[in-house]
């Protein structure tokens, strides 16, 4: 089988769910990504997986509804379910990775929740200006983060995914309200994620938030080559919804490409 190449276009920004949804669309299995999901050792919440539309596109909705919760945007980190042996209101790192380690989930998809998870830590121990294990994570150490996470991981394993390629991150502007207060955008979290590995952002007009530090820290994990072929064919499209409505289709697009080989060998133009 060739080895599968990833291109994800983050022109309304990404976050995790958004990303699941366009890799379950791509035609990963939901009954695999379930059963996954089953094996963690936590709960308190229920997933929906459904259809949307964005502006008249047709897009994959996954979402993960908590109980007790129902704020998901920048999800407050105390968790009110009393997850098996997580009783303690907040996760840190370690935490967090005892639960991937105990997942019934490939170690393929194990090391990329891991490398996810790390990034994001690093950022938040960065903005906090604490050490990595203090970090109680903001988004991340939410439940619903935790599902995004671990469910790009096995999605990405599922769909056999080597190399992925990503365009600039489109970001928005002004404020956004977290348990600390109300604090800029792109967060603090992602502007460090951005930094730290390099990637290439673009502030646009959109008012708002449409990078989360699990989007950001999907692409700087995931991310394996800078710039697509110059020559490609789409073998496969799927469409991930985001769950803001701005004046653009909140979308995340991924296609499974093929390298044209013709461009390659440098006949045609």
């Amino acid at each position: 089988m060739n080895k599968r190449t990833l291109y994800l276009e983050c022109y309304s920004g990404i976050s995790g769910d958004m990303t699941v949804g366009a890799l379950l669309d791509l035609g990963a299995s939901e009954e695999v990504l379930r059963k996954a999901l089953a094996s963690l050792n936590v709960d308190g919440y229920e997933i929906k997986i459904g259809r949307t539309q964005k502006c008249g596109i047709d897009a994959c909705d996954f979402n993960v509804i908590l109980e007790h919760q129902h704020d998901h945007s920048h999800s407050d980190h105390h968790n009110h379910s009393h997850d098996h042996d997580h009783s303690h209101e907040h996760r840190n790192i370690n935490d967090i990775f005892k639960i991937i380690d105990g997942a019934e989930i490939s170690e393929n998809a194990k090391g990329i929740s891991k490398r996810i998870f790390d990034i994001v830590a690093k950022a938040e121990s960065k903005a906090h200006g604490i050490d990595i294990e203090e970090v109680h994570f903001h988004e991340v150490g939410a439940i619903d983060s935790i599902i995004d996470i671990i469910a790009v991981a096995v999605c990405i394993d599922d769909l056999d995914i080597h190399d992925v390629i990503c365009s600039e991150l489109y970001e928005g502007k002004g404020h956004v309200r977290c348990q600390h207060g109300t604090i800029p955008v792109p967060v603090p979290a992602v502007a460090n994620i951005v930094m730290d590995n390099h990637l290439t952002i673009k502030i646009t007009n959109t008012i708002g938030e449409m990078i989360t530090p699990t989007g950001a820290a999907i692409v700087a994990a995931l991310k394996t080559k800078d710039s697509l072929p110059e020559g490609c064919k789409i073998k496969k499209i799927g469409i991930g919804a985001g769950e803001k409505d701005f004046p653009k289709a909140n979308i995340l697009r991924a296609y499974i490409i093929e390298e044209d080989i013709k461009k390659k060998a440098g006949y045609g133009n």
